[in-house]
């Protein structure tokens, strides 16, 4: 798919401007901020660039900032494991080390510009390293969750036809098992303190190389990187991203869902196989030479979250709404955290209730972010603005957001239908270029002038966009057209309900109704079920449109959920309709 850019027409499309502030007291760097730099290119005084490279024309200029002393001594990289080790990178050393890396998979490992490599790795170090070696080496990435089987990796290998793979100990063992049927893998290299036989050993091979590597020559329109979607409905599509659409669009975005400083410690919990991981823990933070903290968490346990806030730094919290619906259920009044100042939530709406609780208990607002694997953040409550609970905030920059009826008819405001992204003329530089060798796929998600999301929204005249639900989550009972998040967020409500999902269930009279499964506090575990069914559906019809109430429910002692996270209402919903 081709991509065009045309910076005065994309400039018409901005919608916020956040004021020159000044953080921690330091004002912007504007003579050295490596994002100042191309203030001229987002004014639209000049094209944007034809090459560009994220490694050697964001971090490496980050380098030459701090060596030169116009950077905050703060680090570019910390991580910790919480067992005591602890890891902490400068700019200039994570250039050194990257390039040592980069020689790795070029020299050692044959890999050339346009080759593909499979990553597999939890929050450890290693993956930054490979990350940005890929960038200067042109080696396309390819992201994979910790918890994959062997049967994910073998379709995600054999799909990506990927020359190289690189993970840790607890995957190596499934990625032997289907190693022979992946006829264009050729290297295997283990993140291990230990050896194994026919894989090389990353750790030892990147002490004896060199860290002279030439950064190489990419277009801004290059592979950068190749996210598997997470595949709640048929097998993943491999989703491609760009030099541009991943890292030249926070040069050249307005600050929107990240308003950073070079002064500023930044945590997303994100596993690095979700694309939030590369936006919240690679680029966007980088851009504005920001420091990534990483905390290895093997399991997300809430204690380990909130303490590690207690003792660190940190700015800016970003999560999944999993993660703050966790920690509300804490007695937060245990834990004052050093630096917290703003937090973010994405991945899935976040129940208006959760964002109250943590409100309450912390003083801390929780900003929303919309945005798919295929186009990145594209609607965000930025810095300053007004929160609506339960809406997602505005169309961020670079994105003209619409909703839209089935014949690509801009709707009015309060009006139900889909989302959508304006496509064309002008292709958004933050949209993914295809789905790699599948065209049908890439040309089903346009319609007309429009990239459509599958999700169905409402805009206020504000507009606030409010998530409804997927296009096929939505539930028609007597003609009411019921989304699932509405429902959900009522339930959640309820002191018994720990985690809820809402599907349709058939009726013979209403065609379909309301159906939730419920996973219960741990308070609420012994209850009466029978009554506490009626509660549940009594406390519903006050907090919504008592039509909306599920007429059926069903308790479970856990949902079922994709690698990455999100609830597989699809698998509850075919179990309703008979079609497991």
């Amino acid at each position: 798919m081709k991509l065009l850019f045309n910076l005065r027409t994309l400039k018409s499309l901005w919608t916020l401007k956040p004021p020159n502030r000044t953080f921690h007291g330091h004002p912007r760097l504007l003579a050295s901020d490596v994002y100042s730099q191309y203030e001229s290119v987002r004014r639209g005084e000049q094209e944007i660039p034809k090459y560009f490279n994220f490694a050697s024309d964001v971090l490496d200029k980050w380098s030459e900032i701090e060596k030169a002393g116009k950077r905050p001594s703060n680090p570019a990289f910390w991580w910790i494991n919480g067992k005591g080790e602890e890891v902490k990178w400068s700019f200039e050393e994570l250039g050194f080390l990257s390039r040592k890396v980069a020689n790795v998979l070029t020299k050692v490992c044959g890999l050339q510009k346009g080759d593909r490599i499979v990553v597999i790795l939890p929050r450890v170090p290693e993956w930054w390293l490979v990350h940005v070696a890929c960038m200067r080496a042109g080696i396309v990435l390819i992201p994979g969750i910790s918890q994959l089987s062997a049967k994910d990796i073998l379709y995600r290998l054999q799909a990506s036809k990927a020359t190289c793979i690189i993970t840790d100990d607890t995957l190596a063992p499934a990625v032997d098992s289907v190693a022979s049927e992946c006829e264009f893998l050729k290297t295997k290299l283990i993140v291990s303190k230990g050896s194994r036989e026919g894989w090389l050993n990353f750790t030892d091979l990147c002490k004896n190389q060199s860290a002279d590597h030439s950064c190489i020559k990419t277009r801004i329109q290059d592979s950068l990187s190749i996210f598997f979607t997470s595949g709640t409905t048929g097998s993943p599509k491999m989703t491609e991203h760009s030099q541009g659409s991943l890292g030249f669009r926070p040069l050249l975005s307005e600050r929107y869902w990240l308003d950073l400083t070079p002064s500023d410690v930044i945590w997303s919990t994100a596993d690095t196989g979700w694309i939030l991981a590369s936006l919240a823990s690679v680029f966007d933070p980088w851009v504005f030479g920001s420091c990534i903290f990483i905390h290895k968490l093997p399991q997300a346990a809430s204690a380990a979250i909130l303490n590690t806030l207690c003792r660190f730094p940190i700015d800016t919290l970003v999560g999944a709404p999993t993660l703050f619906r966790m920690l509300v259920q804490n007695d937060l009044s245990n834990y004052k955290f050093m630096n917290l100042k703003r937090c973010l939530s994405g991945g899935e709406p976040l129940n208006p209730e959760v964002m109250e609780q943590w409100k309450s208990k912390t003083g801390l607002d929780i900003h929303e972010v919309y945005g798919q694997t295929e186009t990145g953040i594209i609607c965000s409550v930025f810095k300053g603005m007004k929160i609506k609970p339960g809406l997602m905030g505005k169309a961020a920059p670079l994105y003209d957001v619409q909703i839209i009826d089935k014949n690509t008819n801009i709707l009015p405001p309060g009006q139900q239908g889909e989302i959508a992204v304006r496509s064309k003329p002008i292709r958004p530089l933050g949209l993914f270029s295809e789905y790699i060798d599948n065209p049908k796929k890439t040309a089903e998600s346009e319609r007309g002038d429009f990239y459509v999301t599958g999700d169905r929204g409402i805009m206020d005249e504000d507009g606030y966009f409010q998530f409804i639900g997927r296009e096929d989550d939505i539930i028609i009972s007597s003609g009411y057209r019921i989304g699932p998040f509405e429902v959900e967020s009522a339930l959640i409500e309820h002191p018994a309900v720990a985690e809820t999902a809402v599907v349709s269930s058939p009726d013979p009279i209403r065609g379909e109704v309301v159906k939730a499964f419920v996973v219960l506090s741990p308070t609420f575990s012994s209850s009466d079920l029978e009554s506490l069914t009626c509660d549940l559906q009594e406390h519903v019809k006050k907090t919504t449109a008592p039509y909306k109430y599920p007429r059926k429910v069903e308790f479970v002692q856990e949902l079922p959920k994709t690698v990455t996270g999100k609830i597989k209402r699809n698998e509850l919903r075919n179990k309703e309709w008979g079609r497991m």
